[in-house]
């Protein structure tokens, strides 16, 4: 038997600490969760996305009575920005929550599904795109989605 052991390196980092560019991006994502429909889970995500020619876009989550058909922020910003601008990659992402008491004290993680959607778009554009997950405690920062989802599917897979 052959044991594979994997490490991932998450940078927690305070707000201030930040460079200006990742900064502008957490307080987006933060001011991107008064965009969200959260009727039923009263969870309000946002996200924002820096694009490679500096652009933002931001998205936030939305909900529906049947569960399966809402979306999370991070996917609606990313497709919006596919669709507006997909000659442009994405660098980097910022991602923020809060409940009914106000922005969550530990940063919250993309589901898988949203985990998956970023690494096609890593694929896509042949590039690392810097995740920055906002709690009121803290920045988690990785380098890449892969640091999310080390044993990744992708196009290569298949063959």
């Amino acid at each position: 038997m052959k044991n594979i052991q994997l490490e991932i390196n998450i940078h927690h980092l305070q707000l201030e600490e930040l460079n200006a560019d990742e900064r502008e991006l957490v307080e987006a994502a933060i001011k991107a969760t008064d965009n969200s429909y959260a009727k039923y889970s009263h969870f309000r995500v946002g996200a924002a996305l820096r694009l490679g020619d500096g652009r933002m876009v931001i998205g936030a989550n939305q909900e529906n009575a049947v569960f399966p058909l809402g979306l999370c922020a991070e996917r609606t910003a990313i497709f919006a920005a596919q669709a507006n601008y997909p000659d442009q990659p994405v660098t980097a992402i910022a991602v923020a929550a809060r409940n009914e008491s106000g922005l969550v004290k530990s940063p919250v993680s993309p589901c898988g599904s949203c985990r998956q959607v970023i690494l096609e778009i890593e694929e896509r554009y042949s590039q690392p795109i810097k995740v920055l997950l906002y709690g009121t405690d803290g920045v988690y920062v990785v380098d890449s989605v892969r640091d999310l989802l080390p044993l990744c599917f992708i196009d290569e897979s298949m063959r």
